[in-house]
Order: C-alpha cells, then structure tokens, then sequence
C-alpha cells in the first residue's frame, strides 16, 4: 500500500508554526510521509493567519496555490482567518474541509482513522469558546520542529479585546497548558537535545491564571530556574504590564531565563492608547524598560509599534516617534495598522491616510536600524553566551550563534575551538566580537572562559 503523503503551510506566529510541528509529529507517527514544497502530497494543510489583511490576503492565496498545484489532494484550511472569516474559504471552489481552532489538533486523529475516506469530518464548524467552557488544546508529546531553539505553546487565547486586534474572535478565551505538563515538555525536549526553549503564546502573561491552583508566568518561570530542567528559557512576546522585578531578576546572569524581552507598545500617545484598549500608560511603559535596563544594562529589548491607528495625528506619532528614541530598546518591529473587520477599530474616524501611515511606518524604522546598531555597538568585546544553530549562514557558509540577548554572531574560529566543527552545532558557548559588521553580520570567535553557573 501507497504511504500517504501530505504538504503543510503555516503562515503568521510561532504559535502557528508550533501548531502546525505538532500535526505534522503526528501524521508521521501514523505513517504519513511529509512533502516537500513543490512534491506530490495527497493531503494539504492550510494553517492560515488574520493579523493583518496581508495576511488573510496570502492565507488565502496560498490556498489556491495548493490547490493549483495539487488538484487531486484533500484540502484541509485551518487557523484564525479560517476561523474569523470561514465564508472566503467557502467561496474557493477545491477547500474539502474548513476546520475551527478547536478541532486543529484533532486532524491527524480524523485523517488516520480507518475507512478514512468516509465521514472524514464528523464535527461542526464552531466558534471559539470563552468561559468555563474554554480548554487548553495541547499536544501530548513534545513538539521537536525543524529548529535549533524549540518552541513550546503553554498559552492560548486573549482577554485583552484590543480595539484593533481580530485574534481574540479567533482563539477564544486565555488558556493555559498545565503547570506539570509544561515541566514534563520542557523536560522532553530537553532528551532529545535541545538546550533552549521558547515559551510561546498568544498571550503569554497570562499563563496560568485560569488554572486551579492559579498560578502566573513568573512563578512558572521561577520553578523552572530553580529545576533547570534544559539550559535557558526565552519568553516570545511579553506585555509590558506583565514584566515583573522577579522576571526580570530571573534573566541575570546564571539564571535560565534569557536577557531579552520583546513587548509590544503599539503607540507611545496615551489617547492613541487608550482608543487601543491597551492597559497601561506612557510613563507606566517607560518604568517597565528602565527597570529592566537597570537591572540588565546588556539585555536586548524589542518593541512591536503600529503606525496610523485612526486618530493618531502628527503630534501623537511625535509622542511615539520620541518615547522610543528616549527608550533603551534594541531593535523596532513596525508595522502600518491593518483594518480587520469585525474589530471596533474597523469603524474609527478620522482615519490616517495610507501614504501617511507608511511614511511615519519608514521614519520609526530608520529609528529602529539606529537603535538596533547602538546596541550592537555596547555589546562590541563583551563576553556573551550563545546558541550555535543547526543551519550555518547561507552567504558565508560559517556556523552562526543566537545570543541570549538575542543578537546573531558568524562564529570565525570553529575549527580552532573544536577539531570537529558541527560537533558545536546545538550547543551552547561563550563568544564576543569585535568585528561589527563586514556586510554580512557580526563577526566573532568562540572565547574559552567557563559558561557561568545558576547563582547558590
């Protein structure tokens, strides 16, 4: 009998991609053999994202692609456009199946069961759940992925309703992996090899605050420093009002949890704020990184920023445009604000011209590449702790290292360090450079003073 094959695209967050490993693990485990892109598949996965019109945009033309390219396979469309707007994907003459959040996971289960040609789908489209009725879906193995640095879901879903934002529609309530099964994750992808985890989530702050006991990401966070059940833990995404000084003490040197911490802001206007919904103030975002930076002076700090958000006139994006110049951040992800229907943003006035928004989008930018090279500049001859990556630079051909303040260093003396140098690749090491840039990144030497140890 023929193995069944099947093609996955996921596009959006890593909560997606992590989603995406995950029935992905589980089809292989059943026998299902795993295409490459451009290769015969009798099955393709659409794992579609809404966060931006983009987005929903290419969700959708990937469909049709997938469709175009394999027009005799099982087409399966899946994720928060799919969840938000089922009627596109209903109007793509070859979508076989439409599938809620709530049912991704079970994909794998309906495509192996036997006759699997009849009823594939038994269950209904539904919406996503809040209340008591909203539960964690999980994997129950770890999820390895194709990366160096394995991510790890253990929250999902949103409270927070911000005036722009479609997710909150799409996943439900926040929910939270339990406490023991994060440990015992962790764990797992520690024994196959991993030395660096991502906790990942939609919102990740909110971890375990629906769990009975509740509990929060800090205490999480705490117990895994205390276990060290894999060698360092990084948080994806953090809101600022959630950073507290026991997370933040939690990065220092000889902890687990890596020095970098990446937060939205959004706008640096308090109107602009607060037509967001978003639940802190200016200056209250201004204490959380100088905290941070007072007690992590090297810690690399990333801001998400939205340019023309309606109502933000020139004064507001001068608000913003100097909080961030004034801030000790070390790189900007910018983007222009995307309408989503359904949103109550959707129906704000005045609106900024879209010319306006991507010009103010290409100032905070240039903003963002300065920041980016004065950080760069402060870390020039410190010693740094870094993960060597499976993949070496394409251009270069040299192994290449992820720092724990989140900067990437090209690694120049492999094989003086080690007589085998892939035998590096997954580990961690001490490194500086002193080469900024030669037009293919940082530059830098593996350096031979011991990894520091967790503090008694």
């Amino acid at each position: 009998m023929k193995k069944k094959t099947f093609y996955i695209e996921s596009l959006g967050c890593k909560v997606n991609q992590y989603e995406s490993d995950g029935i992905a693990a589980q089809l292989e485990a059943h026998g299902f053999s795993r295409a490459g892109k451009g290769s015969p598949a009798d099955i393709c996965i659409v794992n579609t994202c809404a966060v931006t019109a983009r987005a929903g945009m290419q969700s959708r033309q990937e469909t049709r692609k997938l469709i175009r390219e394999h027009p005799d396979a099982t087409v399966i469309v899946t994720g928060c456009h799919a969840q938000t707007d089922p009627e596109q994907f209903k109007k793509i003459s070859g979508v076989d199946h439409i599938v809620c959040h709530q049912d991704k996971i079970l994909i794998p289960a309906y495509l192996t069961r036997e006759p699997p040609e009849k009823n594939l789908f038994e269950f209904e489209f539904r919406k996503p759940e809040y209340g008591n009725a909203s539960r964690f879906l999980g994997f129950d193995r770890p999820v390895y992925g194709k990366m160096t640095r394995a991510y790890l879901k253990i929250q999902d879903g949103c409270n927070q309703f911000c005036t722009y934002c479609i997710i909150p529609y799409a996943r439900g309530a926040s929910v939270s992996m339990p406490f023991d099964q994060v440990m015992a994750h962790v764990s797992g992808l520690n024994r196959q090899g991993f030395k660096e985890v991502i906790l990942t989530g939609i919102h990740t702050g909110l971890y375990g605050l629906d769990l009975t006991p509740e509990t929060s990401l800090t205490e999480l966070v705490k117990t895994l420093d205390e276990k060290q059940p894999v060698d360092q833990i990084r948080i994806s995404s953090i809101e600022p009002h959630e950073i507290t000084d026991d997370l933040i003490h939690l990065a220092r040197p000889g902890h687990i949890l890596c020095d970098h911490f990446h937060i939205p802001l959004q706008a640096g206007d308090n109107g602009i704020l607060s037509r967001m919904k978003r639940p802190y103030s200016v200056e209250q975002f201004s204490e959380v990184i100088h905290s941070i930076h007072g007690t992590l002076p090297h810690a690399g700090i990333g801001l998400d920023v939205i340019m023309g958000f309606p109502g933000e006139t020139d004064k507001a994006f001068e608000n913003t445009y100097k909080l961030v110049a004034d801030l000790p951040v070390s790189y900007l992800h910018v983007f222009p604000y995307s309408p989503r229907k359904g949103t109550p943003a959707w129906h704000f006035t005045p609106k900024v011209p879209s010319g306006t928004a991507k010009k103010r989008a290409a100032l905070m930018r240039e903003l963002g590449a300065q920041k980016h090279q004065d950080f760069i500049t402060s870390n020039q001859g410190r010693i740094l702790k870094g993960l060597i990556q499976n993949q070496r630079d394409r251009r270069t051909g040299l192994l290449k290292a992820v720092t724990t303040n989140y900067l990437t260093v090209l690694i120049k003396n492999e094989k003086d360090a080690h007589g085998n140098p892939d035998s590096l690749k997954g580990q961690i090491v001490n490194l500086k450079y002193d080469q900024c840039s030669d037009g293919n990144g940082l530059i830098g030497n593996i350096v031979l003073p011991p990894l520091e140890h967790k503090d008694s």
